[in-house]
């Protein structure tokens, strides 16, 4: 068991970035393709953050070109280079799957000053 706990702390990283839910957030993900690699950007409000430890992810909603498309990031990959945080969001819950119903202005999160 000292060997798994070992490995696990290994992996993680030091600083882990510090955002919350309803956050816009912009993800910098290595993308490998064939020999090269490059970085992607996804820009997004966060919507949800599950688990804890090794094992924890969130999930980053955004419209693109008029569909809805979500995407859930492993915080400790280390293909997750960078989060910079665009806005504060100013949310009341700890899951905003009810953004997934709103379409427009009315899918927008309050800023938090």
């Amino acid at each position: 068991m000292d060997l798994i706990k070992a490995f696990t702390q290994e992996q993680m990283k030091e600083e882990v970035p510090a955002f919350n839910i309803g956050d816009t957030v912009r993800i910098h993900n290595k993308i490998v393709e064939g020999t090269r690699e490059r970085i992607q950007m996804f820009e997004g409000t966060v919507i949800a953050k599950n688990g804890g430890g090794i094992s924890e992810t969130f999930t980053v909603r955004r419209i693109s070109y008029g569909c809805g498309v979500e995407k859930v990031f492993p915080i400790h990959s280390p293909n997750v280079v960078k989060v910079d945080v665009i806005r504060r969001g100013k949310v009341r819950r700890a899951k905003l799957f009810y953004l997934r119903d709103k379409v427009g202005k009315d899918a927008k999160v309050k800023e938090r000053k």
